[in-house]
């Protein structure tokens, strides 16, 4: 993935004006997560480069619902890995860029995960909520909704915010598709989520995504600056994880 990301973006002619933009992240010191793991110096690495190159920080919801201009970018995480609050809030507020994060309800009540303490628990969130992060849904197990029948993905997308709502004392309004492209998510889903009561849906990926979700791109932990400026100008809009 490394070789393909930098051969990628080496190819992309880099336009002068580029679409507004939303970033998924993952976890921002949690070498367990694999090239989902974006460490903390390269992660504030890429927020200073793309200032320095002139983009503009804005919440993602602007974005989402279509009042982005070209040149604004928005920061979002997925699963709420621990990291995030410890390691990538500091810079972001640093840098005063707001962001959203995305919850697995299960993880974050420390149930049925086994992948240890790594995930922020419901008064850390309340905390960043607090500073003003944004907080979605990211379902309660993180299932692929594209494998699961239609009364298992509504008790995924209706628990999950029921609970993450209770928890944070406010409603949730946002969901991020667990693994995110297109064969992750159906058309039939998107109409579940709106009954919900979600009115955005955040996908993984920007031409591969399920009509009707939000484009995210995908950061990756190979991201050098020129690899993380190049997807910033679209070169990965048609990659595939």
């Amino acid at each position: 993935m490394r070789a393909e990301r930098r051969a990628i973006a080496g190819l992309h002619r880099r336009t002068f004006v580029t679409p507004s933009r939303i970033l998924c992240y993952h976890s921002v010191g949690t070498p367990s997560w694999g090239y989902n793991d974006v460490p903390p110096a390269p992660f504030r690495s890429h927020l200073e480069a793309a200032l320095g190159a002139g983009y503009r920080f804005v919440p993602a919801e602007r974005i989402a619902r279509g009042e982005g201009e070209p040149g604004e970018l928005a920061v979002t995480f997925d699963d709420a890995l621990r990291s995030v609050g410890t390691s990538a809030a500091p810079i972001l507020a640093d840098l005063r860029i707001p962001w959203a994060v995305f919850v697995v309800s299960d993880w974050a009540a420390g149930r049925n995960h086994g992948f240890g303490d790594v995930f922020l628990g419901w008064n850390e969130l309340r905390e960043l909520a607090a500073h003003g992060a944004t907080v979605g849904s990211h379902s309660v197990s993180h299932p692929n909704f594209g494998l699961i029948d239609e009364d298992h993905a509504r008790r995924e997308l209706v628990e999950s915010r029921v609970e993450i709502s209770q928890r944070m004392g406010q409603p949730v309004s946002c969901f991020a598709i667990p693994f995110g492209q297109s064969r992750d998510w159906t058309p039939r889903c998107t109409e579940i989520a709106r009954e919900a009561g979600y009115d955005l849906v955040y996908a993984q990926s920007v031409a591969g995504r399920s009509p009707g979700t939000v484009p995210r791109t995908f950061v990756t932990g190979f991201d050098t600056d020129a690899v993380f400026l190049a997807a910033l100008a679209g070169a990965f809009d048609r990659w595939a994880e």
